[in-house]
């Protein structure tokens, strides 16, 4: 090992570090002292539930861990959006469940939870997987209800995805564990099955406060929406449960009896251990991240026996395109090849981006995968198309639509990782949120921006330089040299990939090292959906 490799992998395990200290806070919910008050109640916290939930010796996936980080401070925060959202196995099928964390604000939506409330059921919906409620939760959060309550991507959403996801057949099931008031209170009852817990849980449209205010009639919450009401008298839900343990042992026994689905029938065969140590993509990694590192090394790391097939080697080198296995799926590979390559015609071309060449090679590899029905990972490590008088007359803006038709057209699966920096239109042709992987995560060296905030700062400190100087203010080297700083340090944290993860442009930071579960858990989800049409681009400038 050089000095190099022990340099970059001491970095890297502080990032990991600061990851696993950040996760353990947002584990909190609203904190110790409410965590408490919660149990007291006899409850289990919405974490303890999932865990009782899952299949033992099974490891789940967490969607959107860091959800709402640093966001609404001045309403007292909200952390991991006030839900919990994991895939995993329940009676030995695989799963999404979504868990109202009532140390949050009581539960209560902000924002952000009904952002992720729609992906999780987002991923039910394009992987045909079944759906878990575990609602705790006092509805809208009021002071910010314009925010959730009225547009198309709101609170009403939730119960819209309901009834589509009935129709495709698409299981749902919920259980009531504790509050589930207003419109919330539809959420259970358009699932399948409807469970609640005896004395904790309660469903009405209105609470015996407003009920007295409405209309006059003085009635206790239990007697108005609790589970005897409605499972002996309104029939609003199906079983009643004496405590959350007897709630979700009844939830097993469901999924224990639900049929087999139609498969899309992606390859697997036996899962092979990568040959080349995981643990070496810590040092392989560099510390800055304008470093040169070869991708190579990185998919020896990923993929199973640390063999690939690389398509097209010789050609179009700053992207690696490849046939892979990974723990036993076949996937193919597009990754930003991070290192300075010479061309066979003798040129360098620059790590990171993506040429004329590289881009057509790309196209024609993603529609090769989509042929042999083949998923895609993207690996991204790019700060964009090769841009100047060169690329430009040779038609980098053509060859670059024709990738991004490719992905946006595709029809296998696409998983996407953020390695390091995902700037500009890069992020856009590598698959980025707006190109629908089924799952993105970021490693925690991975940078999400326009440009990297050294560019930015640049761009933005010539702007701020003549706004000033028209005013007829000059500036001094070392006022231009403070200004720098502040306006990078401001673009710095918000391409910090945990902004990124707070506002839910990615599904989760993770350790490298879970890549690989990531991954096939995802492909197996994508396994419940059979694609239901054809690989096409359209009308295409070739």
């Amino acid at each position: 090992m050089d000095i190099t490799f022990n340099k970059n992998e001491d970095r890297n395990k502080l990032l990991l570090s600061e990851l696993r200290k950040r996760y353990n806070r947002a584990k909190l919910g609203g904190g110790k002292s409410r965590i408490e008050k919660h149990k007291a109640k006899g409850k289990l916290t919405a974490r303890e539930r999932l865990d009782y939930l899952f299949d033992p010796k099974t490891e789940p996936i967490e969607i959107g861990a860091f959800a709402g980080e640093g966001m609404y401070e001045e309403h007292g925060g909200c952390p991991s959006g006030g839900v919990v959202v994991k895939i995993g196995y329940v009676s030995g099928r695989q799963c999404i469940v979504v868990a109202n964390d009532a140390t949050v604000k009581a539960g209560a939506w902000f924002p952000i939870t009904g952002k992720k409330n729609l992906r999780a059921q987002e991923i039910a919906i394009e992987n045909r997987l079944p759906i878990i409620y575990l609602v705790d939760s006092a509805g809208v959060y009021l002071p910010m209800q314009d925010e959730i309550f009225p547009d198309k991507e709101h609170f009403g959403r939730i119960f819209r995805n309901n009834a589509v996801m009935s129709s495709m057949g698409i299981t749902q099931i919920a259980a009531v564990m504790g509050s589930c008031v207003a419109g919330g209170a539809y959420l259970p009852i358009m699932s399948d099955e409807a469970l609640i817990v005896n004395k904790t849980g309660s469903i009405f449209l209105a609470g015996s406060y407003l009920v007295k205010a409405a209309i006059g009639e003085s009635i206790d919450n239990e007697t108005l929406g609790g589970a005897t009401t409605h499972c002996e008298i309104s029939g609003v839900t199906d079983y009643k449960a004496e405590n959350d343990e007897a709630a979700l042992d009844t939830i097993k026994n469901i999924m224990d009896k639900l049929g087999d689905f139609d498969k899309a029938g992606f390859n697997r065969t036996e899962s092979k251990k990568p040959k080349d140590d995981p643990n070496d993509i810590y040092g392989i990694l560099p510390a800055s991240r304008s470093d040169q590192y070869d991708m190579h090394e990185i998919i020896r790391r990923l993929v199973d026996d640390s063999e690939f097939e690389e398509y097209k080697e010789g050609y179009g080198k700053t992207l690696i395109t490849a046939y892979a296995r990974i723990d036993g799926w076949a996937v193919g590979i597009v990754a930003n090849q991070r290192k300075v390559v010479k061309t066979q015609k003798g040129e360098m071309q620059f790590g990171g981006v993506i040429y004329s060449d590289s881009a057509d090679k790309a196209t024609r590899f993603i529609a090769n995968c989509n042929q042999k029905k083949i998923p895609l990972v993207f690996l991204q490590d790019v700060t964009g198309f090769m841009v100047g008088s060169k690329s430009e007359h040779g038609g980098i803006i053509k060859d670059g639509a024709k990738m991004v038709n490719a992905v946006s057209n595709s029809v296998v699966p696409k998983f996407t990782i953020i390695i390091g920096n995902s700037y500009g239109a890069g992020n856009y042709a590598m698959c980025g949120k707006a190109y629908d992987p089924r799952l993105i995560v970021a490693w925690p060296s991975a940078e999400l921006a326009v440009m990297s905030g050294n560019s930015a700062a640049k761009v933005l400190l010539q702007i701020e330089k003549a706004t000033r100087e028209k005013k007829g203010e000059s500036i001094s080297k070392e006022k231009e040299a403070e200004l720098f700083d502040r306006i990078k340090s401001r673009y710095d944290s918000q391409v910090s990939p945990y902004y990124a993860a707070a506002h839910l442009w990615t599904d989760a930071i993770i350790d490298p090292k879970d890549t690989r579960k990531w991954i096939s858990m995802g492909i197996e989800a994508a396994d419940h959906a059979p694609i239901e049409r054809a690989f096409n681009m359209g009308i295409l400038q070739v």
